[in-house]
């Protein structure tokens, strides 16, 4: 496969077409090859698997309401699908892309065309492999503009520029996870993180400085930050500059200004910079976030942002990344964010709810013959540990097909105890199965997440799919049922599609259950995903068909 060749499947065509006078249509056309490359930016012959060629991947560019068309062919061994991860997928959960869940994977030699629509949606999202541990390179940004004469609700920016975080191993990551699997213990942690595909300056890779920010004195500049790392939260920072938060996973908030961002795998974070230092070169410090006594790759990341004019060869500016464990600075981020709650981009938080539910999340150990110890470390929601089936959940759904998965998910764990207690004995085994729980379309939902202390308290960030939803609710230790919601923000919380909960601690969220569908909702650390802390809502149909999902398209991959 030539690079030529490459760079054209990667170009985006416009269709433009005009059904009246003042409704414009915009179909944006992509395709997506899935192939293998080596990995040369970080000097390193290891293939990876990547599309188009590039990790990170290609940025999809389109518009509020534009109609997106990505073919994706696999050129690999292995089992492909990809996800577009905050995208509304209004009625096409065909599109969504998790396999299992809402389509068999694309196999070996085949292809699959999504298409959804970004209705009401504009900001930053991305899209990521949604099988396997693939996302650790099969990942990248989408840019959703907002209507064409429609300003953004902050200062223009001279300029704008993707940031895509992530991580890397220097062995192949599927062999990572399959050894972890077989012993039944965690798997290695990452090698170095990664900014914009570069962990910075590498011994004995002189060709590798790192990614560069040039920027012109006086300017402001929209960096859109994403968190592609498979199971580390993040630090984000620049040497003595402010950056000033304007929106989160493609939602607008309160502007404010801070020295350090908190990202969690799954999030986008959109922040103003605005060119006002000296002029000269300043440490860009990418850094891991982790209260829990658990391994993790405390490498930092780096990259510089340059002044025009300076030489390359000029003295750095440099930072210090805060404290893995620094609890305080998170905090006061996380505390910072609230929805922008204009006339224009309301906050319609769900005041009255039809679900209360109760959600425990964390680790547990099962039985395993054949690994070490004779155990395997498994996650669980409400202790049921989710067993992928081998139908996809929204064919069984939409057609009806019995014995792929049971609505049965409990609302409540069966059996409560000192859920974040380190001297609480309990059982730490889980109950295995493909539960899901079932809404009324247009129902209303409170969903409380509670970390346990079962084998470590540990922060979670756990993203649902088809749904934004409002986070009205924070908390250390044990969720009082009585006493907290009193203090729920439901005047401005900030809305999002992926939210951390806290370690011991608790997160509480509000949505509308107005998409019809099978939507899965999980850790978006890829280690507790794989191990089973995940489960899917089934929401029914409402009345008629723009309240229906829509038919599967002629081309799902068959499992």
């Amino acid at each position: 496969m030539s690079t030529t060749w490459l760079r054209v499947v990667a170009t985006m065509v416009l269709f433009a077409c005009t059904f009246t006078s003042i409704v414009e249509c915009r179909i944006r056309n992509y395709k997506f090859n899935v192939v293998m490359t080596n990995a040369t930016k970080l000097c390193s012959s290891k293939p990876i698997v990547t599309i188009n060629g590039r990790f990170p991947g290609p940025t999809i560019v389109a518009r509020e309401d534009d109609t997106v068309t990505v073919k994706v062919v696999n050129h690999v061994k292995y089992n492909v699908s990809i996800h577009w991860h905050g995208v509304r997928q209004l009625r096409t959960g065909w599109a969504d892309g998790p396999a299992y869940i809402t389509q068999c994977p694309i196999q070996p030699g085949g292809t699959y065309l999504y298409k959804f629509t970004l209705t009401g949606q504009r900001g930053t999202l991305w899209w990521h492999a949604h099988v396997l541990w693939l996302r650790a390179t099969v990942h990248g940004s989408i840019v959703i503009l907002p209507k064409l004469g429609v300003p953004y609700p902050f200062p223009k920016p001279d300029k704008e520029a993707v940031v895509v975080l992530g991580e890397w191993w220097k062995s192949d990551t599927e062999a990572v996870i399959n050894q972890a699997q077989k012993s039944g213990q965690a798997p290695n942690v990452s090698d170095a993180h990664t900014i914009n595909g570069n962990p910075g300056p590498i011994p004995n890779c002189l060709a590798n400085g790192g990614y560069r920010l040039h920027v012109d004195l006086g300017k402001t500049y929209l960096l859109r930050i994403v968190n592609a790392a498979l199971n580390e939260e993040l630090f984000f920072k620049i040497a003595n500059h402010k950056l000033t938060v304007v929106e989160v996973d493609a939602l607008y908030v309160k502007p404010f200004t801070t020295d350090t961002i908190l990202i969690a795998p799954g999030q986008t974070t959109n922040v103003l910079l605005t060119a006002g230092q000296k002029a000269g070169k300043y440490l860009v410090a990418v850094s891991p976030f982790m209260e829990a006594p658990i391994a993790v790759d405390n490498l930092t990341a780096t990259a510089s942002l340059h002044y025009s004019g300076i030489l390359t060869s000029s003295a750095m500016k440099l930072v210090a990344p805060p404290p893995k464990n620094a609890t305080s600075v998170a905090n006061t981020f996380i505390n910072s964010l609230k929805s922008l709650n204009s006339e224009t981009f309301p906050a319609k938080v769900p005041l009255n709810v039809d679900h209360s539910l109760f959600f425990t999340i964390g680790l547990g150990v099962n039985p395993c013959s054949t690994c070490v110890n004779g155990s395997r470390v498994v996650a669980d929601i409400n202790n049921i540990t989710f067993v992928m089936p081998t139908t996809a959940l929204l064919q069984a759904h939409y057609f009806n097909i019995s014995g792929v998965f049971t609505d049965d998910f409990p609302s409540k764990p069966l059996m409560p105890y000192n859920y974040t207690s380190s001297t609480q004995t309990m059982n730490p085994a889980t109950n295995r199965g493909t539960k899901l729980y079932r809404l009324a379309y247009n129902s209303t939902v409170q969903l409380v997440l509670q970390d346990t202390g079962m084998i470590t308290p540990e922060s979670h960030p756990v993203h649902l799919h088809g749904f934004n939803f409002f986070v009205v609710g924070r908390g250390i230790g044990n969720f009082d049922p009585n006493k907290d919601p009193e203090n729920f923000n439901l005047v401005d919380p900030v809305e999002r599609n992926t939210v951390g909960v806290p370690t011991g601690g608790w997160t509480a969220i509000r949505f509308k259950a107005d998409n019809p569908g099978v939507w899965f909702m999980h850790c978006h650390l890829e280690v507790h995903t794989t191990w089973g802390l995940k489960m899917a809502f089934v929401v029914d149909n409402g009345e008629g068909p723009n309240e229906s999902v829509i038919p599967p398209p002629s081309d799902l991959p068959k499992c």
